[in-house]
């Protein structure tokens, strides 16, 4: 008798352990499918623009593996949006402002034509308040950064822009720096598409690598 309840007791720990084993590996894939999800996608594959459309006559090419956008005999506003729509989500990207560099990146957005409604992180030459909110076809600035903040722009090499956005809660950063922290109500409650601006007025060129979203919801 006691041999079999021992048999019993050896057998009810090995399937326990065995069980036990079991949920943790599904625990491990689920954490590992989570962290998966997580991950930064590419919205730029350096090769041509598939997953974005042009709106308007300005120039958006790729050469050397990198997104251009430059002004047209037009000269007017031009727009570069992806095909998806972003929500929640953080954007990560690298600019190269060659001449001018008025531009800017837009998110929740949507455009009939050049007209474009939504918000601008601005790219701009300096003392123009890049890493500033502005929107577009509406209330014009929402919030420019300190002036002393337009000394991490770096005129004609290569920067680092993120722009992350949770509801109605902005924040944008320039070569590491936090430009400005905004928080709105009417950007809390719209969707639409992130697009890249190229400033009427023509003489602009602009380099774009590195373009990079993380999706919060």
């Amino acid at each position: 008798m006691a041999e079999a309840i021992e048999g019993d007791v050896v057998s009810h720990v090995t399937r326990s352990s065995s069980l036990l084993t079991g949920a943790m590996v599904l625990f491990s894939l689920g954490v590992s499918a989570g962290a998966a999800a997580q991950e930064p996608v590419s919205l730029f594959n350096g090769r041509d623009l598939d997953g974005w459309t042009v709106h308007g006559t300005e120039l958006w090419y790729v050469e050397g593996g990198e997104l251009i956008c430059e002004s047209g005999p037009d000269a007017q506003y031009g727009y570069l949006r992806t095909d998806a729509t972003y929500t929640d989500f953080e954007l990560s990207l690298e600019f190269k402002q060659d001449a001018d560099g008025n531009s800017g990146v837009f998110f929740r957005s949507t455009l009939d034509g050049v007209v474009i409604t939504g918000w601008q992180a601005k790219v701009a030459p300096p003392g123009l308040f890049s890493g500033g909110i502005y929107e577009s076809y509406g209330r014009g600035w929402l919030i420019q950064p300190n002036p002393e903040k337009d000394a991490v722009l770096r005129m004609g090499e290569w920067n680092e822009m993120r722009v992350r956005i949770v509801g109605g809660h902005v924040t944008t950063w320039l070569n590491g720096t936090e430009m400005i922290d905004l928080v709105d109500e009417k950007i809390g409650a719209a969707i639409g598409h992130i697009a890249l601006q190229i400033h009427d007025g023509g003489g602009i060129k602009v380099r774009w690598r590195n373009l990079r979203v993380l999706e919060l919801s």
